[in-house]
């Protein structure tokens, strides 16, 4: 069922994650809580998508210091809603009608490249992500990674002057190589863990399947399992845009 369809069950399923959040400490969803997260399954924010933004505030709130109360879940709505729109965006399902005006996502937009910072900074973010990724347990993809440190250790010094053509062939090379380290955590997947990552894309997929194109909607489908291997691997976005 998806989640729009039934908000009790998604609230009490975000209560519990939060619970989680707060060290066992449960704060209730009730009362002007309860509508305001009903209005995220509404709105077709996908449960894990929600939790992922519930995950987003504490690790602000852990950065300030040693916590003081229990988080409320109405604190958590911005990064909710933040990280929604990056989801959306990242694999492609529609805005529903009146939830942003063309002004509002230029701004948005812009508003996302000017937090991406520059590309030499990008490709060092890159970098530091694959070296820990070659440092953890599982050492199957290795070889991809040590290939792909040394060619953007190399282009990141010179990465600063690229303009025109230069910059734009650059920026392709980059989607070449995070599609191919897309490819290759994909194969490693067993029959089974591909299965469960596409059964994930369908429930997150399912309050915009009915008003999508069966085309676009096996786009998406095929971005959101993406996504969740990415998520899976821990794998950085090489792609700066």
């Amino acid at each position: 069922m998806a989640v729009a369809e039934d908000p009790e069950s998604y609230c009490r399923q975000l209560e519990t994650y939060l619970c989680r959040k707060n060290d066992g400490h449960l704060i209730r969803i009730v009362g002007p809580a309860f509508g305001q997260v009903c209005g995220w399954a509404t709105r077709g924010v996908p449960l894990k998508v929600a939790q992922r933004g519930i995950d987003r505030y504490f690790e602000r709130y852990y950065a300030k210091g040693p916590r003081r109360r229990p988080v409320q879940i109405q604190f958590c709505e911005a990064d909710v809603f933040d990280v929604f729109d990056e989801w959306r965006r990242a694999i492609g399902v529609p805005i529903r009608d009146g939830e942003a005006t063309d002004d509002e996502s230029q701004e948005e937009g812009e508003g996302s490249s000017r937090r991406h910072g520059s590309l030499p900074a990008h490709l060092e973010r890159v970098i530091a992500r694959l070296t820990t990724l070659r440092g953890g347990e599982d050492r199957s993809l290795d070889d991809v990674v040590d290939r792909f440190v040394r060619e953007l250790d190399t282009a990141r010094a010179p990465a600063k002057g690229l303009r025109g053509d230069a910059r734009g062939a650059f920026l392709e090379r980059l989607r070449t190589l995070d599609n191919e380290l897309l490819a290759a955590a994909r194969g490693q997947c067993t029959a089974p863990v591909l299965q469960q990552l596409e059964a994930e894309a369908d429930e997150e997929l399912a309050p915009f399947r009915a008003r999508m194109p069966l085309e676009a909607f096996e786009q998406s489908r095929r971005a959101a399992i993406d996504r969740l291997i990415r998520e899976r691997r821990r794998l950085p976005v090489i792609t700066f845009d």
